[in-house]
Order: structure tokens, then sequence, then C-alpha cells
């Protein structure tokens, strides 16, 4: 659940690291729009933790929209590809959780 919530922090500041310096209109739309999904995929992966591979994609997109669309700011390129790292890190992350009951494989 966790990495999860990781996940929605970074879609948060990805949107509102949109307002803080200087993108192209492209830049721009596509910033808040992949914080906006990555936030309401976060959301929905915990419910369907295979839903977290949406964000996967997600993060595949905006590290490569860092080089195919026109850029105006270093530090939007910046941001952009280290929150698709982290992105993409954390929607890797396995939402189970090894509870401390039941037998343990080996033993009689």
């Amino acid at each position: 659940m966790s990495a999860r919530v990781a996940t929605m922090f970074l879609g948060l500041w990805l949107f509102v690291s949109t307002f803080l310096w200087p993108h192209t209109a492209g830049q721009f739309s596509n910033t808040w729009i992949v914080g906006v999904l990555a936030v309401a995929f976060s959301v929905v992966a915990m419910a369907f933790p295979v839903a977290r591979y949406l964000n996967t994609a997600l993060a595949l997109w905006l590290f490569a929209s860092v080089w195919l669309l026109p850029g105006r700011s270093v530090a939007t390129a910046w941001n952009n590809a280290l929150v698709a790292v982290a992105l993409f890190a954390f929607s890797l992350v396995s939402s189970r959780e090894v509870s401390g009951r039941g037998p343990v494989r080996g033993t009689l």
C-alpha cells in the first residue's frame, strides 16, 4: 500500500510542478495530465493491484516525453525524468504484504 501512496504523491508533485516553472504548451498539458492520471491510477491500484501497471506505462511515456516534446526549461526535463524513474520503480512494487500467520514452508 505504501508504494501506491508514494505514486499518488509523485502524481500530485507532477501536477503542482506544472505551475512552478516555464513549460511549452505540450509539456504543460502532458505534465498536468500525467500527474492527474498517476493519482487516479494509484487510487484504483489500491483496490485492484494489477492496475499499478497503468502507472508503469505512464512512467514510460513521461520519460519518453522528455525527449519527444519540445522543451523550454531544463528544470522541467529533469523533474519529469526523475519523477518518471521513481514512478516506474514504485509501480513495480507489489502490494502484497507478508503476514506472520500460517505455517512456514518446510516445517512439520
